[in-house]
């Protein structure tokens, strides 16, 4: 893999939604190879080894623009791209590593997938879906709440070893090591089905999703 995308929204407004999952990986693996993100015109980008770090910096919906530009400017096909997202379908704690597919209700994943066609790979991060009376779009932009820090971390580390295992070893060796974690406890998975949020939902309507 040449380049690794984490999807997310720019700006402070948006910085730890569920949306952000992806920025939260790549920020993580920048950090432990003290890469720092500079700011280009397609988005932020950092250098990790012979792979380029990529932030978009529109919206999610139109992730695909950014990719393809740095791809096409660097050369690199779509099959050495690696992109990281987050996922409605997988609870928190949960990860899958796939090549090629649909988007998945992501818009993000679907731009690209417009611009580029399918044949990239997938780390999805799970978000769970929206409890009851929330909306999918008041729920990709909610913040993860404190009850789960603790696992945030945990699945934003493991995902971080899963892109280290991909770019070292490739698609079918990290998907072999990621797909079958589960990060919950025994707890939080069985209450997992059953959890409502209380609290504020944001009235901001998704530009994105």
């Amino acid at each position: 893999m040449r380049l690794v995308v984490g999807l997310g929204n720019p700006g402070p407004r948006y910085a730890g939604t569920r949306h952000n999952a992806g920025f939260l990986v790549v920020d993580e693996l920048a950090r432990r190879h003290g890469a720092s993100f500079r700011a280009g015109r397609h988005g932020e980008e950092a250098r990790l080894g012979r792979a380029r770090l990529l932030k978009p910096q529109t919206f999610m919906n139109r992730s695909g623009a950014a990719v393809q530009a740095v791809a096409t400017k660097n050369g690199i096909p779509p099959e050495e791209i690696l992109v990281v997202h987050d996922d409605l379908d997988l609870p928190l704690g949960r990860l899958r590593v796939r090549r090629g597919g649909g988007a998945g209700g992501q818009k993000g994943v679907r731009d690209i997938i417009d611009r580029l066609g399918p044949d990239f790979a997938r780390l999805k991060i799970g978000i769970d879906r929206p409890p009851a009376r929330w909306t999918t779009e008041n729920w990709v932009l909610s913040r993860f709440r404190d009850d789960e820090a603790e696992l945030v971390e945990r699945v934003v580390d493991a995902a971080a070893d899963g892109v280290e295992a991909l770019l070292r070893d490739g698609v079918d060796a990290a998907s072999n090591a990621v797909n079958g974690l589960d990060l919950r406890d025994d707890a939080s998975a069985d209450a997992g089905a059953a959890t409502t949020v209380v609290g504020d939902e944001t009235d901001v309507a998704d530009p994105d999703r």
